[in-house]
């Protein structure tokens, strides 16, 4: 089997329920992880927030490089 280096861009379409657009944006950025919202319970009660929905936008690979292992 191979082994290989993959560049992978992947972009997200965040549902963010917030006080307003630069609270929004700074909770999308910090409290997801891939695909999956990461914040918790604590999170969303101190800041007021939620999460509603994260799905993917662009799942693409650029580039692939074997590594050649010795």
């Amino acid at each position: 089997m191979k082994t290989f280096k993959v560049i992978l861009s992947k972009s997200y379409i965040v549902t963010v329920n917030s006080e307003n657009e630069r609270q929004a944006k700074h909770i999308a950025e910090f409290y997801t992880n891939d695909i999956q919202d990461i914040s918790t319970d604590e999170d969303r009660n101190i800041f007021n927030f939620s999460i509603e929905d994260i799905e993917c936008g662009i799942n693409e690979s650029i580039e692939a490089e074997e590594i050649k292992l010795n």
